[in-house]
């Protein structure tokens, strides 16, 4: 029995297929190989998320990937926009993760300007760590400019973190994950992002950044109205051979495993999961059913950036999966661009 679905919508991918949208020479064939092998794991809109660097890296990343993206027919109908996550984060030990702490700076509306004055698709989100906003000026700005603003790799306390969504502010970014291994018992920043009942939360469920049974109580905090699948999917994503691959000019290494790590650091650097496999983890887990798991990741991204995509009058295309009996995906189409898949080129 076939099981229609809408597309799916990953709200941060930094990369995919061996592609690295980080990458300022990025080329049109590279983003297109990149989508094709996204829109075969049911993704039909995606959010390609920069990290942390300079200004002038940035911009020159930006630029290469919009320019990718607008000579890409695949891009235009699939990339409504972009994800910065950074370079406003918390450089402290922990929370910076794989981000370069020496990058980082002070939440800043006049950069957001100014990169996005270059750019013929906009910045639809963005990732900061609130604790450096304490007045909510950053915040009411990119409120302002229709940009929607998640909290991530930041230590922001309970009323830090109130104060921000009072402030515009609507998710958490990697729910669990940009914070240290060892914290106070329940004063800490992701209790206090959990229990929050105003913010999304992005959940990276690939069993490793997040265990089962903490996806399971994330899950039940946040209900599966307010979580949103997420993959942050790297350039090692889509089914790669383990080695070393490329995010963000660093180096990174996929184990045989699936976890993508910075040779040598126990840091995790992205995933190599996929949105399809994120969904069937879920079901394997039995911690949602497939209507609640399709909708975390179609569905409740769509509400998150409603306002987003009103703001800048984009209308995604409209998109659908058709599943079998195992949550595989025999064929995708977004807008006019169909795609079937024989089963023997599915992911597992």
């Amino acid at each position: 029995m076939m099981i229609k679905t809408a597309g799916l919508f990953d709200v941060q991918v930094n990369g995919f297929a061996g592609v690295d949208f980080n990458d300022a020479t990025l080329q049109p064939e590279q983003l297109t190989l990149a989508l094709e092998a996204m829109l075969a794991t049911g993704v039909t809109s995606c959010l390609p998320t920069l990290i942390t660097a300079d200004m002038p890296t940035l911009r020159r990343r930006f630029l290469a990937l919009d320019k990718a993206v607008a000579a890409s027919p695949l891009a235009r109908v699939m990339v409504p926009g972009y994800h910065l996550e950074g370079p406003f984060l918390n450089p402290q030990d922990g929370y910076a993760g794989c981000h370069p702490p020496q990058a980082m700076a002070a939440p800043d509306a006049a950069l957001i300007a100014q990169l996005q004055q270059t750019l013929s698709r906009p910045i639809l989100k963005i990732t900061y760590a609130p604790e450096f906003d304490p007045e909510g000026e950053f915040a009411d700005a990119m409120s302002a400019a229709g940009i929607v603003l998640a909290v991530g790799h930041s230590m922001a306390t309970a009323e830090q973190i109130t104060r921000a969504v009072e402030h515009g502010v609507t998710m958490s970014t990697h729910l669990g994950n940009g914070i240290p291994r060892l914290l106070p018992k329940f004063d800490n920043t992701l209790v206090a992002q959990a229990t929050n009942d105003n913010l999304f939360a992005g959940l990276i469920a690939d069993g490793l950044h997040i265990p089962p049974a903490a996806l399971k109580m994330l899950l039940r905090c946040k209900t599966t109205s307010r979580a949103i699948l997420v993959t942050d999917a790297t350039s090692a994503a889509g089914g790669l051979n383990p080695g070393h691959y490329v995010f963000a000019d660093q180096t990174i290494e996929l184990s045989a495993d699936g976890v993508v790590r910075m040779p040598g650091s126990p840091y995790l650097a992205g995933s190599s999961l996929t949105l399809d496999n994120a969904i069937r983890n879920l079901l394997r887990w039995q911690l949602a059913s497939f209507a609640q798991a399709i909708a975390m990741s179609s569905d409740n991204p769509r509400r998150l950036l409603e306002p987003a995509l009103r703001r800048h009058n984009i209308t995604l295309p409209d998109g659908e999966v058709v599943w079998n009996d195992d949550h595989h995906i025999e064929s995708v189409r977004v807008g006019d661009i169909y795609r079937q898949y024989a089963m023997t080129e599915q992911t597992t």
